[in-house]
């Protein structure tokens, strides 16, 4: 019996992309006779035309299945909610922008096969943006230094899982997953698969710069207890050079009465430093509360609106 390997590709808004993506993985599956393949689309209610294409392919191939979802509930929630749907050897999750080419799929397929129950995509190189690329790196150096289990730098987070690894996805009730996180903490050796990354070629890409700063904060809040722990030992040692400082200015104050004035320039400098400061953790600790929070409300990650070929 042949074993079963799912694509999963999430759609939002990506009308120019889906007939192409279909396309050539199809045209990759139906070369391999060794596996039996099926495609899950995963939609968060895509405004464009989307969803419409996504039902014609499913209509022509009855290997083509797809989840559409009530409204755009984030790519890794629906990723999370589609890995908990699957009954597969294998599945290998690709972006559906092309930006990660689907003839990635059978240097994948060749890492499992060798054994690796994770293998992961990571950019060799990229034509996105420069900066946003050193950004990128620059955040992933920043993770795998403050993090019990630093993330792969330069990942994109797609690739292939096995069943075993699936299996542990859904039993992790984690409502707001850092996924490139979970993979390395579930402690699997895993497989690396290089290549390079193009830039988009069709539509505009989902992430905004509010989305990439929450994801970050996703990733530090999720796998680091090193910010909360840093604001403790800053807030201590800042508690003992004000004690200091006092006991000096007391000291001048006391002894050189009449020459001494410390002046106000050192008082606003010091509410200021000491204000922002205040703020900035009180933030922080607002990130990991919030984190707590979505926890304890413990509602469904993903609400679908209809099945189609399941």
């Amino acid at each position: 019996m042949k074993k079963k390997i799912t694509i999963l590709t999430p759609t939002y808004n990506e009308v120019d992309n889906i007939n192409e993506l279909y396309s050539r993985i199809s045209k990759i599956t139906k070369k391999n006779h060794k596996y039996d393949f099926e495609h899950l689309f995963i939609d968060n209610s895509s405004s464009d035309g989307s969803i419409n294409k996504i039902k014609q392919i499913a209509k022509k191939d009855k290997k083509v299945k797809a989840i559409l979802n009530t409204r755009n509930f984030g790519i890794v929630d629906s990723m999370m909610h589609a890995f908990k749907q699957l009954d597969t050897d294998a599945c290998i999750h690709i972006a559906s922008d092309l930006q990660d080419p689907p003839e990635v799929i059978p240097d994948l397929i060749k890492k499992w096969e060798e054994g690796f129950k994770i293998v992961i995509l990571i950019k060799k190189t990229s034509e996105e943006a420069k900066f946003m690329f050193f950004i990128r790196k620059l955040y992933y150096r920043f993770l795998s230094l403050i993090s019990e289990t630093p993330p792969i730098e330069n990942s994109t987070g797609n690739g292939l899982i096995d069943r075993k690894v699936i299996e542990i996805l859904k039993s992790i009730k984690d409502p707001i997953p850092f996924f490139r996180g979970l993979l390395v903490e579930i402690g699997f050796p895993i497989g690396k698969v290089y290549f390079k990354q193009h830039k988009r070629e069709q539509g505009a890409t989902k992430n905004s710069l509010y989305g990439l700063y929450e994801l970050a904060l996703v990733g530090i809040t999720n796998h680091s207890k090193v910010p909360i722990r840093i604001l403790s030992i800053f807030g201590f040692i800042l508690s003992i050079l004000s004690f200091i400082l006092t006991i000096i200015y007391l000291f001048l104050k006391f002894f050189y009465w009449e020459d001494f004035e410390a002046g106000i320039a050192p008082v606003l400098i010091g509410l200021f430093f000491f204000g922002s400061i205040q703020m900035f953790f009180l933030g922080l600790i607002g990130e990991y509360i919030a984190v707590i929070h979505s926890r304890v409300r413990d509602k469904p990650p993903v609400i679908e609106s209809e099945r189609i070929n399941f």
